[in-house]
């Protein structure tokens, strides 16, 4: 344990806090030693890129541009804020006008009993903060804060981004993840995977993501370090896309197909390369 300490330590000032593809197995940690902790350390130039590059990605995703002001007669901005002495939750948040529409209040209801789910974010933060004390490791302020973009397909359906910001304790920058909501208007109902795209076509998608992101990484700008979409990877996210303007964009939580330090969070596809996998059916907005 004394010598796979600070390899822990090294891969969360990386950022990639759930980074399973460099994860240590557990039979090989007695094998690892300090002079491959060494080979590991990160000069001070390299922590002064890292950082930079990390400022741009986050900037690109904060500033990118959505369609709020559009739907200005369609949304209601919502916020909840508690600042508590260890953490701090920030979460912004839509709900749709009602008086447009009263079946509306399917969309409202979802956000607020299942997705603002502070008391849950609470629990894990508490629980986070036990697991520190019993390591060892200096308490620090955490905050939670979700953001959102929001999308409008031909007026027929919306599509929301949440993004969060986490900041844990023991973490030299904050990682993000991401959570997305497809809602068509017209039957006021939420729409999946196999609302857009046939059953059993997972793996085709998958397919058509990693070209894309192989034409990224090969490209040799700023997806160095980036890898290819795994199955279980593709099925955990296979939900999370917006739409917008015919072009569909898968976003990953951070170390899934970057680390936090290069790359970006989403992937376009343009609906010309998704013919193949649409549903052909008229409630399909894709089509429309």
């Amino acid at each position: 344990m004394k010598n796979v300490l600070p390899i822990l330590i090294l891969l969360i000032l990386l950022g990639c806090k759930n980074d399973s593809k460099r994860a240590i197995e557990d039979n090989e940690s007695d094998s690892i030693s300090v002079e491959n902790v060494d080979s590991l350390r990160i000069s001070d130039r390299d922590l002064q890129l890292i950082e930079q590059s990390l400022n741009l990605k986050r900037r690109e995703l904060i500033e990118k541009k959505d369609q709020k002001e559009e739907l200005e007669n369609l949304l209601i901005s919502k916020s909840f804020l508690k600042e508590d002495d260890g953490y701090t939750l920030d979460f912004k948040y839509p709900y749709l006008n009602e008086k447009i529409n009263p079946h509306f209040e399917n969309f409202n209801e979802y956000i607020s009993k299942y997705y603002l789910d502070a008391e849950g974010v609470e629990k894990q933060i508490l629980e986070e903060k036990r697991l520190c004390d019993s390591l060892g490791i200096p308490q620090e302020h955490e905050k939670r804060i979700v953001e959102y973009k929001i999308y409008n397909l031909n007026d027929r359906l919306i599509s929301v981004l949440f993004y969060k910001e986490n900041h844990y304790t023991g973490a030299a920058h904050a990682s993000y993840t991401f959570e997305s909501l497809n809602f068509d208007l017209e039957r006021s109902v939420f729409m999946n995977y196999e609302d857009f795209f046939n059953e059993g076509t997972e793996e085709e998608l998958r397919e058509i993501l990693n070209d894309l992101l192989n034409e990224k990484i090969n490209s040799g700008e700023m997806y160095y370090d980036c890898w290819t979409i795994s199955a279980d990877d593709f099925f955990d996210a296979k939900n999370n896309f917006v739409i917008n303007d015919n072009v569909v964009e898968y976003y990953f939580d951070d170390c899934v197909i970057c680390p936090s330090y290069t790359g970006t969070y989403s992937i376009k596809i343009p609906l010309k390369l998704l013919m193949p996998v649409l549903r052909q059916f008229k409630k399909n907005p894709l089509l429309g």
